[in-house]
């Protein structure tokens, strides 16, 4: 593989200033005062949302949700790189991608409310719901991608995962088949510096990105905090896979501001410091800084902005406290994608249970309850 660039691709610096990178620069050309004043709004919009989901889980709204406080830039520069027709397979952190897909925002908390088994329709904005199996989404959007160059259609998946889980099984598969096949898939690692408690260090000796030369895949180290330069790498490396090209890397450096989770307590294991550091490289902050500099920000948009990401607070907060708790027996519904005895009977017994004796629960040969 080719030598790869000393540093990440930046094309915004903290303070606001534009990096020149005539490479690219050329692929984020279009993106005019309107489009980077839009990748501005759905940045607050999306921390707003996190924001908001945070202190419904607080609340006892919700019984968890991961936070994806600090990594806007990585995830709008990447959805917003992607068609239409493209598929998304995400891990459990990309509410702001599934925001810019078309999600209804009242339908990001259904499954951490733990009101279905699902936020959304995958089918009806193309991206998979929550995946708490940590890296099977590489291999998902490894085989759709190959069955769907098999059928004729130039599209691309994109599979989002973290440090932590480039080093799963599945990963490693998924990035030998997807490379000996040429399979139309962007890997697409956000390395927030955290697995857990674990730092990045223990995942890779060197940086995750040249776990990718070792299969032949091309892979690009990109500032993730930097929405233009995600954007940039992302398009470049959606175009390759759509015209027949095969699959590409990206890691995009970003940090976890917050918890992994709600459930988790991020003093007990990292610096104030480290985290303050990385406060001073805030993604939200260096495109407002980059509009001001071209006189592009002004009262009228921070207010226009302020609005929308109220509206959508609005909604996150009201659907999820008026969400109906499911039937019980919708616990079974789409377990199988057609009929199966043995979930027909375990709903009949579990209806039962329901019906009679509460503290006689259900038993089923082999299986207890």
């Amino acid at each position: 593989m080719p030598e790869r660039p000393a540093y990440p691709v930046q094309l915004i610096q903290p303070d606001g200033r534009r990096v020149f990178d005539r490479e690219h620069a050329a692929l984020v050309a279009d993106i005019g005062p309107e489009r980077l004043r839009a990748l501005y709004e759905d940045m607050v919009v999306s921390r707003r949302i996190d924001t908001e989901a945070t202190a419904l889980q607080r609340q006892g709204q919700l019984g968890l949700w991961p936070p994806l406080l600090g990594q806007e830039a990585a995830q709008v520069g990447s959805a917003r790189a992607l068609h239409p027709d493209d598929y998304v397979f995400c891990s459990y952190r990309e509410a702001a991608v599934a925001y810019c897909r078309g999600v209804d925002p009242g339908e990001l908390t259904r499954l951490w409310r733990g009101a279905a088994h699902y936020c959304w329709d995958p089918d009806a904005v193309r991206m998979t719901n929550p995946n708490i199996v940590v890296g099977a989404q590489g291999l998902h959007a490894t085989g759709y991608a190959y069955a769907a160059h098999l059928d004729g259609a130039e599209i691309a998946t994109i599979a989002y995962f973290g440090d932590g889980g480039s080093s799963q099984g599945d990963i490693a598969e998924a990035l030998g088949f997807a490379s000996s096949w040429s399979a139309p898939v962007v890997f697409f690692c956000q390395n927030n510096g955290w697995a857990i408690s674990a730092p990045v260090r223990v995942q890779s000796a060197t940086p995750i990105v040249r776990r990718a030369y070792g299969y032949g895949i091309p892979g690009v180290q990109v500032d993730g905090n930097d929405v233009l330069a995600v954007l940039a790498v992302t398009r470049q490396a959606v175009a390759r896979a759509r015209s027949g090209g095969g699959p590409s890397f990206i890691e995009a450096l970003t940090y976890r501001i917050g918890p992994h989770t709600t459930a988790d307590d991020p003093t007990r294991y990292r610096a104030a410091a480290e985290t303050e550091e990385w406060r001073r490289r805030d993604p939200i902050d260096r495109v407002r800084r980059l509009l001001e500099r071209e006189d592009l920000y002004d009262s009228d948009f921070e207010r226009q902005v302020a609005d929308r990401a109220a509206a959508v607070a609005h909604r996150v907060r009201t659907a999820t406290i008026e969400m109906p708790d499911p039937e019980p027996a919708r616990l079974f519904d789409h377990v199988y994608s057609t009929p199966h005895p043995l979930i027909a009977e375990e709903r009949r017994a579990y209806l039962e249970y329901l019906a009679g004796d509460p503290g006689e629960a259900p038993v089923h040969e082999g299986v207890r309850a």
